[in-house]
């Protein structure tokens, strides 16, 4: 008796829930948009992925958008380091998101899958779920759970078949595929692809590079891949499902383009001030400075003061993300033998009389550790971005000076 009464209010319960929102008719539409990147933002330049759901009998025409953010939320940065970023669901009016990226000028590409009207009555009802004020909030990550993850995770589920993808593979490199929205299924790490994106934001590189640890560099698998918004794409376009009568299709019934690429724009330049440029400029300063100190044998204390302050503060940054953010990449990160937290202990080394001793110490081990980081560049494993290269050694000749100075008493007699 218990199991009836048990059995009646979940049926009772699953009828009540469709009654909140209207059923789809045999017409209705589900299809997934592409937004091609843009050079207007940084979180732009990697695409955006949404659904869509269109029934002209219900005249609803809706996009279930997974990419909605506040910036002004308290602590944005700091949760955003950590890892505790919480991102939101919002459906709007087509036209809306549309004039939306019309006016940044992305191509806006929309494929409409393939499936039955039991599955696509189930994507909509799983839409209007996540819709509700407490379940559109989730906790965002950048290559497992974002705009582009979500919308494949529930076609995958609520499709009604199993999706097979049939990613083609082309010997194809990254800069063949340059203002082209067919992206190949090569192999690539996580940081191939994301630098890719960035290709024409250097300094965003750069931040990447130093920010992202080892595991960045793992190949990703084809379903991995398909966090960035292009290969999401070109992985439907190929994708096959199979349903309750056990033959494949095509899970994408048509491919149209809503909103063109805006023409006559040049590709954004990355100007004279690269993070290569500029780190060599700063390495040649550090050299300057160095020579000068050697030719009158003398000791500038503020230059190592500046500088290990700096990447002291650095490190404390990497050290922040690499054992207490929740970010899946960022540990371990080999950058952190050069920008290391001890380096703003170092100052005071430098500035305090008394503890001259300990400062020579500390640059023979920062000489020896830096000596054998740039030895062994090769063979750490992990990609490290060449601009480190100059700033790198700055912390070398530094640290090397300060060998020198104790060797020869250069500089302690003014402590």
């Amino acid at each position: 008796m218990k199991k009836n009464i048990l059995l009646l209010f979940l049926l009772l319960t699953s009828v009540s829930l469709r009654a909140q929102y209207p059923l789809l008719s045999k017409d209705a539409e589900i299809s997934l948009l592409t937004v091609s990147p843009s050079e207007d933002e940084v979180y732009t330049v990697y695409g955006h992925t949404a659904l869509r759901v269109r029934d002209a009998s219900k005249k609803l025409d809706t996009v279930f958008n997974y990419g909605i953010f506040d910036f002004s939320k308290p602590n944005f940065i700091y949760r955003f380091a950590k890892g505790e970023t919480d991102y939101r669901l919002a459906a709007q009016y087509t036209r809306d998101f549309l004039i939306e990226y019309e006016m940044r000028g992305s191509e806006v590409t929309e494929q409409i899958l393939d499936i039955d009207s039991a599955g696509k009555a189930q994507i909509w009802e799983a839409l209007m779920i996540n819709n509700r004020p407490e379940n559109r909030v989730y906790r965002y990550n950048f290559f497992f759970d974002n705009c582009a993850t979500r919308p494949a995770a529930i076609i995958e589920e609520q499709a009604g078949g199993k999706i097979d993808y049939n990613a083609r593979v082309e010997p194809q490199t990254f800069g063949d595929m340059v203002n082209s929205m067919n992206i190949p299924f090569t192999p690539r790490s996580f940081r191939d692809m994301i630098n890719h994106c960035t290709r024409n934001k250097p300094w965003l590189t750069f931040g990447c590079d130093l920010a992202l640890g080892s595991p960045t560099d793992r190949i990703a698998t084809t379903h991995e891949m398909m966090f960035l918004p292009l290969y999401l794409k070109e992985a439907f376009a190929t994708a096959t499902i199979t349903q309750a009568d056990g033959k494949p299709q095509k899970l994408v019934s048509s491919t149209r383009t809503l909103i063109a690429r805006a023409t006559g724009e040049a590709e954004t330049g990355t100007g004279i001030f690269t993070p290569s440029v500029c780190c060599k400029v700063f390495f040649l300063i550090i050299l300057a400075i160095t020579w000068l100190e050697w030719r009158r044998k003398t000791y500038f204390m503020i230059v190592d003061c500046i500088l290990f302050f700096i990447a002291g503060v650095a490190g404390v940054v990497l050290f922040f993300l690499s054992f207490v953010s929740t970010h899946p990449c960022v540990y371990p990160n080999w950058n952190i033998i050069w920008l290391q937290p001890f380096d703003l202990v170092a100052v005071i080394l430098f500035a305090v009389k008394k503890l001259r001793k300990a400062a020579y110490y500390y640059h023979f081990i920062n000489f020896a550790a830096l000596t054998l980081m740039l030895a062994g560049w090769h063979f750490i494993p992990q990609h490290l971005n060449t601009a480190f290269i100059p700033l790198v050694m700055s912390l070398w000749l530094r640290s090397g000076y300060g060998v020198y100075r104790k060797i020869w008493n250069i500089g302690y007699e003014k402590y």
